[in-house]
């Protein structure tokens, strides 16, 4: 198991690029990642809707309502041209800090 505190600091990326991909709603992200990391990290639903109230307060992520499923509508997210210009900035600092730290902890 991953130590949540070590990851904590990646949510963002991680949930934007998750929606970059396609429109999800909250359910389908949380078993994505649970998927992808074959169970080694899995997201709290509280956690998981906190990182989408902070993205779409910054405007990197909009909100929608699509078509009734169980009983409800769903609620999906998309990313906007704000949170994809974010997300590239992210994912070049991501590789600059990986390159440093490989540097040291590669041997």
């Amino acid at each position: 198991m991953i130590r949540s505190d070590i990851i904590r600091g990646h949510l963002d990326s991680i949930i934007l690029r998750l929606i970059l991909e396609k429109d999800r709603y909250g359910y389908e992200i949380s078993k994505e990642i649970s998927l992808r990391t074959d169970n080694r990290f899995q997201i709290k639903e509280a956690t998981l809707y906190a990182v989408f109230q902070r993205l779409e307060k910054k405007e990197l992520i909009e909100s929608y309502l699509g078509g009734v499923s169980q009983g409800g509508k769903r609620k999906y997210y998309k990313i906007t041209m704000l949170g994809k210009a974010y997300l590239n900035e992210i994912v070049t600092e991501w590789k600059e800090l990986k390159e440093i730290i490989d540097l040291f902890l590669e041997g």
